[in-house]
């Protein structure tokens, strides 16, 4: 496979502190890279050095000639006064509205990331951070490419366009380097992963699963003494080997270290215990909503909701961006009135509420008085801690513990806000995307606080893994005005919707019966997407042959075999081509 970047050697220095330390690797052809690592360890730099935003200052970094690369990077901004259809359509050059509407990928594209809802002539400058990304993204995705370069792009995205972006990237040529903690889409479509830790990169083979696997089996063997990140490793493999069994059945994962990394780990979390708990701690009543209707100016988002909530319950909600989540989330903190019916929280109820919005602190206060100013310890569970031990495990070192909060990132604000929330010791937590802006390590962390906390959750989040973790139950907001309890959890949800975009393409805005070819040309839609894939696989077979045929030119019996493979490899492309035409006729018509 050709090479397109190599680092070799490679230093980035902020300050005086060394974020990449003579970094050497390369990314090839067919390369999906995922990047992982502490907040702040070097991840976005590495990202910027290999694409060319910023300059290395020792080593040598090359790329191919005329690589086709795009960058989209956390600071990736668009001309002022750009239109979505400046920034996305434009640049491809077509001559006439119908043009793009009738090309399939450029279409899918928009509708995956939900930009055809934004309205094509909306200025970008006008619209919120996530939906400016959503069009960055867009941008990037449309192009032909080489490699694609990507920096936490699944962060402004609900469970369906997570999903709809992992797939689109799996069925693309192109190669892939992408920053991101969401652990599901690492799974799903990276075949490598990276690390950045202490200035330095360690590569493996293979996605999330595989990259927990290999550096809790390193520790075990390097006999590290960081007790607690390897604690932490052999509970989240333990949640891996009993979670959903697309994890778990593969049969590189059975081997002898890995079996005795998890033999011993007790089970995650002790429902029984922690209900009985929750009940001595809340009562019968917890938070209960009855006959509520809820609205925004532009639609209800509920009706005659009853809603109760009960002790230890923990409960992941679900939706599209905008189907009201949010607003539902304040209405069960008592931040929001119900425009029909009530609310009704139980007497021992203590909420703490995680909303998208930072805190606002004293900017001259250092992180540990911040949390300190709330309580010096806390019991959350098993666990009874210091006010620098919790801030510990929420990724603020003894040293930084000192920083003042004005100092902070956003990220870094927004895990001051978490922790300062569970200082107060509530027996309810309304989380509201708490996944945001945390690195995995980070993230293990407060799943494992989470597991053994004994009280009422809800919590709004993308993060397929987290929902799975932490929650018991899922409940959806459809748009149709109720609330759904889905018993098969994220993958029932993404089923329905499927369903109701099935629907949606087979009836009008009346709910009359659309133009009869409809159906069909989702269906051509998706055959298409089945050929691309499957000319993806012949055109790397092709490649493979001639290389093959190259290095056996003295080898007569071995060419004529070659040639045989290589002319039922090019019979059966031809075929794929005409039926890919047929398909891409039926699209356009």
């Amino acid at each position: 496979m050709a090479n397109l970047v190599n680092l070799e050697s490679v230093s980035k220095s902020f300050g005086v502190r060394p974020l990449l330390d003579g970094v050497s690797l390369g990314v090839n052809e067919g390369d999906r890279i995922g990047v992982v690592g502490l907040n702040g360890g070097g991840k976005t730099t590495l990202l910027e050095v290999l694409a060319g935003v910023e300059p290395a200052d020792d080593g040598r970094v090359s790329r191919s000639r005329d690589l086709r690369m795009a960058v989209v990077t956390q600071r990736t901004e668009l001309p002022d006064g750009s239109t979505v259809r400046n920034a996305v359509i434009d640049p491809l050059g077509f001559d006439a509205e119908h043009e793009w509407a009738a090309d399939a990928r450029v279409r899918s594209i928009l509708d995956g990331l939900g930009i055809t809802a934004l309205g094509l002539d909306s200025v970008v400058s006008r619209m919120s951070g996530g939906e400016r990304r959503r069009v960055v993204l867009a941008a990037a995705l449309i192009q032909d490419l080489e490699l694609l370069v990507l920096d936490e792009p699944t962060n402004h995205l609900d469970v369906e366009g997570v999903r709809w972006l992992a797939e689109h990237l799996l069925a693309r040529k192109c190669a892939l380097v992408v920053v991101t903690h969401d652990r599901w889409f690492l799974d799903t479509v990276c075949n490598r992963t990276w690390e950045v830790v202490n200035g330095k990169v360690e590569q493996y083979e293979g996605g999330y699963a595989d990259w927990i696997y290999a550096r809790a089996e390193r520790q075990r063997l390097a006999d590290t003494l960081e007790e607690k990140r390897q604690n932490l490793a052999r509970k989240e493999l333990a949640w891996l080997r009993r979670g959903a069994p697309a994890r778990t059945s593969k049969p590189r994962y059975r081997i002898e270290a890995a079996e005795a990394l998890i033999a011993d780990v007790p089970p995650l979390r002790d429902n029984v215990e922690l209900l009985a708990f929750a009940k001595k701690r809340l009562g019968r009543t917890v938070i209960e909503v009855e006959d509520a209707t809820l609205s925004i100016p532009d639609r209800v988002l509920v009706r005659d909701l009853t809603w109760r909530i009960g002790p230890g319950e923990r409960i992941g909600l679900v939706g599209v961006n905008g189907s009201g989540k949010t607003t539902l989330l304040k209405l069960l903190a008592g931040e929001r009135e119900p425009e029909t019916g009530k609310r009704i929280q139980g007497s021992t109820v203590k909420i703490a509420h995680l909303s998208q919005e930072l805190l606002d602190l004293n900017g001259s206060m250092r992180v540990l008085e911040a949390i300190e100013e709330v309580a010096r310890r806390v019991v959350l569970g098993k666990y009874e801690m210091s006010a620098s031990q919790l801030g510990e495990r929420f990724g603020f070192s003894s040293q930084k513990q000192w920083t003042p909060v004005s100092d902070l990132s956003g990220g870094e604000r927004r895990r001051l806000q978490l922790c300062r929330l569970l200082m107060a010791e509530p027996n309810v937590l309304l989380l509201d995307e708490p996944t945001n802006d945390l690195d995995i390590d980070t993230l293990q962390q407060l799943e494992d606080l989470l597991d053994s906390w004994a009280g009422t959750l809800v919590v709004i989040s993308h993060d397929r893994y987290l929902v799975e973790r932490v929650c018991d139950k899922v409940v959806a907001l459809f748009g149709e005005g109720g609330l759904t309890e889905l018993p098969g959890g994220i993958e029932e949800y993404l089923k329905r919707r499927d369903s109701m975009r099935d629907r949606e393409s087979a009836t009008g805005p009346s709910g009359d019966k659309a133009p009869s070819n409809a159906a069909d040309q989702r269906a051509a839609r998706k055959e298409l997407a089945r050929l691309e894939r499957r000319l993806e696989v012949l055109h790397k077979k092709e490649a493979e042959l001639h290389a093959a045929l190259a290095e056996a030119s003295t080898d007569s019996a071995r060419l004529l075999k070659l040639d045989a493979e290589l002319r039922a490899v090019l019979a059966e492309e031809s075929d794929v081509e005409a039926q890919w035409m047929v398909a891409a006729e039926a699209v356009e018509g």
